[in-house]
């Protein structure tokens, strides 16, 4: 079976302020770095819009209105200072949901091995009521319910290996003790969430905080350590990652100092587990990354795992 990539040209209408780092440039970069040769396999296709039902297992209907009524006409309307809407944002942020369902819908229905979704405003900073982050709605963590909630899964789990904490991920799935959040990120660290007490309603999350320089590895101990032993034990019939690659030594906004290297290890690494529980069920959704050379060159390596382990 192949890897699909969901992407969508809306993903580029969500315009922020110059020089914000979440910017269109960033998946121009991405779509650029898979366009080469050796992406020639990929099964690309256009993320739909998603669907408010799916966003109301997160979201509740007040908040979705809210984000509605805060798109402008023209110009850009401050959420908080780092998070900004213009007038294509929702329907991009819309693409990012939609994006992660149906890549849900088709690697349970067997028609792929396993997805990749270069889509933005990213989603793991979004609470169940809060834009922030840069985030307007909860990506991943709406995948895992769909595939909870309308694919009748026993058991989700989330892997966040962003460099900053996915503070939104684990507020929508702090009570649902059917799904693992496990992160590892920088600390001290914007939004200043994730200590290892931080554990869920049902023992459910598992934060693995690092510190600024921690590098390769101290990253590499910590989900040989610890990510992967819960995942194994957990034993989740699906895998989603929150794909974060701000935390390569190039990023602006944080010091972890990890290398494209890293990236392919713990993609190669989830997949083994994957392997083991999920029938290699896994579904990867673009987060952070703000130096475009840094980022389209990760997010390279990482599809290339997906690929070379969907094959």
């Amino acid at each position: 079976m192949t890897t699909a990539l969901f992407t969508h040209p809306d993903c580029l209408g969500h315009v922020t302020p110059p020089g914000h780092p979440e910017q269109v440039a960033r998946l121009q970069a991405v779509d650029k770095a898979l366009q080469a040769p050796s992406f020639s396999e990929l099964l690309r296709l256009e993320a739909p819009l998603g669907d408010e039902a799916d966003i109301l297992r997160c979201h509740p209907q007040p908040y979705i209105d809210k984000v509605k009524a805060a798109i402008p006409a023209e110009g850009w309307v401050s959420l908080d200072a780092d998070t900004h809407v213009s007038p294509g944002s929702l329907n991009a942020a819309l693409r990012g949901v939609g994006a992660v369902c149906q890549a849900v819908d088709l690697v349970m229905a067997g028609e792929v091995a396993n997805a990749f979704c270069a889509t933005r405003p990213p989603g793991h900073h979004a609470e169940r009521e809060t834009a922030m982050g840069f985030c307007l709605f909860g990506n991943v963590a709406i995948a895992a319910k769909r595939a909870l909630d309308h694919h009748g899964l026993a058991r989700v789990a989330v892997v966040d290996f962003d460099v900053h904490h996915g503070n939104g991920t684990q507020d929508l799935l702090w009570d649902e003790k059917r799904a693992l959040f496990a992160s590892t990120h920088q600390m001290p660290l914007y939004p200043g969430t994730g200590d290892r007490h931080e554990t869920g309603a049902h023992n459910n999350i598992l934060n693995v905080p690092l510190p600024p320089g921690a590098g390769s590895d101290a990253f590499r101990q910590a989900m040989e350590a610890m990510v992967l032993p819960a995942l194994e034990d957990f034993a989740p019939e699906m895998i989603l990652i929150s794909a974060g690659f701000d935390a390569h030594e190039a990023d602006p906004l944080a010091q972890m100092r990890l290398t494209e290297d890293d990236f392919a290890w713990v993609t190669d690494r989830i997949c083994d587990v994957a392997d083991t529980c999920t029938n290699g069920r896994v579904v990867s959704t673009l987060e952070g990354g703000y130096d475009l050379p840094s980022l389209a060159a990760s997010v390279a390596v990482h599809v290339a795992k997906l690929m070379e382990r969907g094959g």
